[in-house]
């Protein structure tokens, strides 16, 4: 079975910066991580006072499915870094790491699952874009065109947050 694309969003806002590189490292152990998004500074939704977040996406390439990423992959890592989910979904977290777009093995080229409902928002498909418009394949034309047909016209233009360029850099050297 060959290795289908996925998009992982991340997120933080209790040490972000130490949780983040945590959970690169976790992951990297389990599935082929292919590249990392800019990665942003973002005011936390549910109108909370609470820490700022810090957002970004990683693209991995991954023969797991959907489930397997989630459940056995992903929610392991949250766990072991800390993360208590409650009735609050605007919570504070060490970490939170989603599947958001991905084509799955029972899909034909070019049919995309996009799970989370959060691809709408700024800081989760401003990323997936960057990603997408950097790789050059084919493949990544067919997401990218799914994806933006998706979101409102003016979605892509909207930047999410501050820009990390420090904490960007630093996980795009772990990559290489």
């Amino acid at each position: 079975m060959s290795e289908s694309p996925a998009f992982i969003a991340v997120g933080s806002n209790i040490e972000p910066r130490r949780n983040i590189i945590a959970a690169l490292t976790l992951l990297r152990d389990r599935v082929n991580v292919r590249a990392s998004s800019t990665f942003y500074r973002t005011k936390p939704l549910g109108g909370k006072r609470q820490p700022d977040f810090v957002n970004g996406v990683w693209r991995i390439a991954s023969n797991l499915s959907d489930a397997q990423l989630k459940h056995d992959v992903l929610a392991v890592i949250e766990s072991r870094l800390g993360r208590v989910r409650t009735a609050d979904r605007f919570a504070p977290r060490t970490i939170d790491l989603d599947l958001v777009m991905c084509v799955s093995e029972a899909d034909t080229v070019g049919v995309t699952t996009l799970p989370h409902p959060d691809v709408s928002r700024p800081f989760v498909h401003v990323p997936i874009i960057e990603l997408l418009e950097d790789a050059g394949h084919e493949i990544e034309a067919t997401l990218l065109a799914a994806l933006r047909a998706r979101l409102p016209a003016s979605g892509a233009a909207t930047i999410p947050g501050e820009p990390l360029d420090d904490l960007t850099a630093e996980l795009r050297r772990l990559l290489t």
